[in-house]
């Protein structure tokens, strides 16, 4: 099931990152006075109102500039608009609109779907009085809110409650015990020839949903008596020829895209390694708790010790995904298009993986044994019991007596011994320590 997704937009400088902070909880987004600071979406799962939903972070907007940055984030708004389920419209409730307000509510009109129109940096009473200069721009209704300090955030939270649309089921039942699997990556990696490759003459239709900026297609496939899904993205590719705005969509695909998969592959092109746009779809996996299979293709294109350089120069580029295998592809040849599978159903496996508590604590034990967490202050931090409270991504909880003293590099050490016991490998794990109830 889809989760609605909630798009923030404006002209630079009203306070769209600060109003993202407080819609999902989080300090995610930077957050200084500056126009055009937020360059890049930023996503983020938030519940509001009983909904759960997906919020976007966009960069202003203003489509008169001429500024190759602004009109970048011209692009995305416009991106953000065409799969976004509500939008809200924020404004600067302390200064007269000016003409880029106009731009964006003439474009706004022409939508379809939902919009909230918003006044941000309504601090006080009296400056309560002073937005009503907005109501020139011909809206109906203005929500007042203090993004920075939470002002009128109930009253936009109801609003929003009333709007959002209940979740998007599936045409079609998802399929038990059979990996669904996305194919992620820059344009060019090679992903609709890997797709090919692995269809043959055996492709099955399961769903396909037009008219989203991403027409996703769910693929059957079964291979040497095991079953996928991939889901193919193959309408990113016809969108636009535009570099700028094929690259924001692929971001875009992206968590779309997770939100239906257990596994993804990110597919890297050999002959370039990795470039920002990998990093980027690489960081919205590991913070959507997929499971992670990196595909280097065309590597018929390199030498032995080019492909072994490759290789090391993803693992030190992708540091953080250290878990993640890494298979080398020739989706031309069709080298390496078995062993993608069986690391993808094996990511699969450990991603659903769980270990039970008395085997978990009996490792835990020898772990305490061997390295305890280290003294802060003058009490000592204890840790007396572990548990996996989840799978998919794994998660499990420690529970201690100091649960904010507990150093990152232990907590680092932890997850490090968790994998060294248990594997969990194409899968992100997650611990989280919790205090003892008393």
């Amino acid at each position: 099931m889809h989760r609605p997704l909630i798009a923030i937009v404006g002209r630079p400088n009203v306070g769209k990152s600060s109003l993202f902070n407080r819609l999902v909880g989080a300090n995610l987004a930077i957050v200084q006075d500056q126009p055009g600071v937020t360059r890049d979406r930023h996503y983020g799962s938030s519940h509001i109102a009983g909904h759960e939903v997906i919020v976007v972070d966009t960069g202003g907007f203003d489509p008169q500039s001429e500024d190759p940055m602004q009109m970048g984030i011209a692009q995305q708004v416009r991106l953000a608009l065409e799969e976004a389920s509500v939008i809200v419209c924020l404004l600067d409730g302390i200064t007269p609109p000016l003409p880029a307000d106009y731009e964006a509510i003439q474009l706004l009109r022409e939508q379809t779907k939902p919009v909230l129109y918003v006044a941000n940096k309504i601090d006080s009473p009296k400056q309560a009085l002073g937005f009503s200069d907005l109501y020139s721009l011909g809206i109906d209704k203005i929500y007042p809110v203090s993004a920075l300090h939470g002002h009128g955030m109930s009253d936009l939270e109801v609003a929003l409650g009333k709007i959002i649309p209940k979740r998007e089921t599936e045409a079609f039942p998802k399929l038990e015990d059979v990996p669904y699997v996305s194919l992620l990556g820059k344009p060019n990696a090679g992903k609709s020839s890997l797709l090919n490759r692995l269809l043959g003459h055996e492709q099955q239709l399961v769903d396909s949903r037009p008219g989203t900026t991403v027409d996703a297609i769910d693929t059957l496939i079964e291979k040497r008596g095991q079953q996928y899904v991939f889901i193919d993205t193959a309408g990113l590719r016809k969108k636009s020829s535009k570099k700028d705005t094929i690259e924001s969509a692929s971001v875009f695909q992206a968590i779309r895209t997770l939100e239906r998969s257990d596994v993804a592959v990110l597919l890297i092109d050999a002959t370039l390694g990795v470039v920002e746009q990998d990093s980027k779809i690489a960081s919205l996996i590991e913070d959507r708790g997929c499971a992670l299979v990196i595909g280097l293709n065309k590597v018929d294109l390199l030498g032995r010790e080019e492909r072994k350089k490759a290789i090391r120069d993803i693992r030190d580029a992708l540091a953080f995904l250290a878990w993640a295998p890494i298979v080398e592809l020739s989706a031309k040849e069709g080298r390496g298009t078995n062993k993608l599978l069986d690391t993808a159903r094996h990511a699969y496996l450990e991603h659903n993986k769980r270990v039970g508590t008395a085997e978990l604590n009996r490792f835990f034990e020898k772990v305490l044994a061997h390295h305890p967490p280290p003294t802060t202050g003058s009490r000592a931090v204890r840790l007396y019991y572990v548990t996996q409270a989840q799978t998919r991504p794994p998660a499990f909880v420690a529970i201690t007596n100091r649960p904010k003293d507990v150093h990152f590099s232990y907590q680092r050490y932890v997850k490090n011994q968790i994998r060294k016991h248990f594997g969990f490998e194409g899968t992100p794990i997650r611990v989280y320590y919790r205090p003892k109830k008393k």
